[in-house]
């Protein structure tokens, strides 16, 4: 029997394995989410989207609506107030949105000082009005990520999602942190299982779940349905697909070289100058096109990596993806 062999669902829709892209703002957009869909992802997730702006028209907060091609569109919302959560759960389903996550677990401090993502594990009372709002406002399913709890002194994840789920949540994500941790230390694994003790619908793990022995240890400590990943994914969307299909039992994809990768990285290059508008899509792919070296275990030299991730010429970054990823750059290192 396979590791995954329990069908997951999320309300009405049934996913296809045990592996999910998590949402992470300014990386996961629809580009890099198509990728990793089309290399069999089980889920992918938006960026987190704030719901106050985009209930004000916010052009950004909108370009981060895109949808994936077959997957169901599975949408993160961010916000502290019941009233913009509620219109923004409205955009997004009119948007086309099939699922609604809402984002308890951002511990970053623009987000926190603003009382929103993991703030909202402080005040579980006014967290709970978010829920409501959100699951009276769309007929869609809504699920909710957290973390562990604010910190060490205050684990309340079991409790936060127990009542979320008393309250209509269909699922469950918990990244294996407080948030007083940020991204520090290591993600504890096994006090997810608690939480999936306390609620009766599928819960994943997040948290440092990087390559398949990790994703294959994070659910046998914590108990969980499904892993998430996050940094894992970066400059290897099809890592989650490949995870995914191990742990159903099945062969995945393998992993792009040559002619393929450098087809894959400029896609990906050209859609995010699309999706931004050159000006902006210049400088957000920067990181992705160091990340898809690092993974690949290219070691530019100090003047390649300079005119390769700062050029202002898509024609000539283009041409050096060509260079660097098909394997003449190893052969001339």
């Amino acid at each position: 029997m396979s590791e995954s062999a329990c069908k997951l669902s999320i309300g009405n829709h049934t996913v296809r394995n045990s592996a999910f892209l998590a949402p992470m703002a300014g990386i996961t957009d629809r580009p890099f989410r198509k990728i990793a869909e089309r290399f069999g992802a089980g889920m992918v997730v938006s960026e987190m989207i704030a719901s106050n702006a985009l209930a004000v028209g916010n052009h950004e907060m909108a370009r981060r609506l895109g949808k994936p091609a077959v997957l169901p569109h599975m949408v993160q919302l961010a916000g502290c107030e019941a009233e913009w959560m509620r219109r923004g759960a409205q955009i997004a389903h009119d948007a086309g949105a099939d699922i609604i996550d809402i984002n308890f677990g951002c511990p970053s401090k623009r987000v926190t000082n603003g009382f929103a993502g993991s703030a909202l594990m402080r005040v579980p009372d006014h967290a709970m009005t978010l829920i409501d709002a959100v699951v009276a406002a769309t007929p869609l399913p809504v699920t909710v990520k957290m973390r562990l709890g604010w910190d060490d002194d205050s684990l309340n994840a079991p409790e936060m999602a127990r009542r979320a789920v008393d309250a209509g949540v269909k699922m469950i994500t918990v990244h294996g942190r407080t948030r007083q941790q940020f991204y520090k230390g290591t993600a504890r694994w096994e006090l997810v299982r608690a939480v999936v003790e306390a609620v009766n619908v599928p819960v994943i793990v997040n948290g440092d779940i990087v390559d398949l022995a990790a994703a294959r240890e994070a659910l046998a400590q914590s108990g969980a349905a499904a892993v998430m990943l996050g940094r894992g994914a970066q400059g290897r969307p099809w890592a989650v697909g490949q995870i995914g299909a191990a742990l159903a039992g099945e062969t995945g994809p393998e992993t792009p070289e040559g002619a393929e990768l450098v087809a894959l990285i400029s896609e990906q290059y050209e859609g995010m100058l699309i999706d931004y508008g050159t000006a902006v899509g210049l400088r957000a792919a920067r990181k992705h096109l160091d990340w898809y070296a690092e993974a690949a275990g290219i070691a530019l030299d100090k003047p390649t990596r300079t005119a390769f991730l700062n050029s202002e010429t898509p024609a000539d970054v283009l041409s050096m993806i060509g260079t660097i990823f098909s394997g003449e750059w190893k052969a001339a290192a």
